[in-house]
């Protein structure tokens, strides 16, 4: 008869339930994976079947039972890793999206909002449209893929254990929530210089003609620019958002690898 010990069953039990948390937190709030089109149960499922995949690969464990006070710290820690590097990818798809509000409100299009799935919200028109651009570009790239080959490697930058959460790593996350004002800025600065000017040009043509209805003349002419500089630099969308998915990457190793050093305050 064969027969085990709750030694081991707790073992068995702590290989698969603790990375469960943190592939979980991940999923539930990394771009792509955490959509709210996608049913619940379908992210759990996806979290469980990665979960055995990745489990035979993880190191020496604490001997520690699952349902004690440390074995829920644990679990409480992990969700916080997941969560944080899911955060860190969806920052950049804020900076896209901020991209577009900022687009569209210089085009005179900051009115015109569409209903996120996503997010659950309205959100301006110019927005949404990138959101969906940096979608396809993040699985065009393989993003999706980058980003659970980075969730088994933290496993190894920083493995489960009772170390302590130090507050480098999540002061590394906020200052990297900048980068959705830095990252939108940037790729809405050709609208942003191209529509200066062509404010500036109607400005001084109205004050040389002050019979010139503005409104009639300006709203047109700005919506038309607009677009068509946002076919132009679409072209150069691919390397910038890139660059910062490559970025976002490093910054989730970097997030792992300080929570992983002792904490101090």
């Amino acid at each position: 008869m064969i027969s085990f010990t709750s030694m081991q069953m707790d073992a068995w039990i702590a290989a698969f339930f603790w990375p469960f948390f943190r592939i979980l937190a991940l999923v539930a709030t990394a771009p792509f994976f955490g959509a709210r089109g996608i049913p619940a149960p379908t992210k759990i499922g996806f979290a469980f079947v990665l979960t055995i995949l990745v489990a035979p690969l993880l190191g020496p464990l604490p001997q520690i039972q699952p349902a004690s006070g440390q074995g829920l710290f644990i679990v409480a820690q992990q969700l916080m890793i997941g969560f944080a590097m899911g955060l860190t990818i969806r920052i950049v798809f804020s900076a896209i999206e901020m991209a577009g509000h900022i687009m569209g409100l210089q085009m005179g299009l900051g009115f015109a909002t569409f209903f996120d799935p996503q997010n659950s919200t309205q959100v301006p028109v110019m927005g949404q449209f990138l959101g969906i651009v940096a979608m396809l570009l993040f699985l065009a790239i393989n993003g999706h893929l980058l980003v659970i080959t980075a969730l088994v490697e933290s496993f190894e930058v920083m493995p489960i254990g009772l170390q302590p959460l130090a507050s480098e790593g999540w002061k590394t996350l906020a200052l990297w929530g900048g980068e959705i004002f830095r990252g939108g800025v940037l790729i809405a600065l050709p609208v942003i210089a191209v529509l200066m000017m062509v404010n500036v040009a109607l400005a001084i043509l109205t004050r040389a003609a002050p019979q010139l209805n503005i409104f009639a003349v300006g709203f047109p002419l700005t919506l038309a620019v607009g677009f068509v500089v946002i076919s132009v630099s679409m072209a150069y969308l691919l390397p910038i958002f890139g660059s910062m998915i490559e970025t976002a990457m490093q910054m989730m190793m970097r997030i792992v690898s300080e929570t992983n050093s002792p904490a101090t305050f």
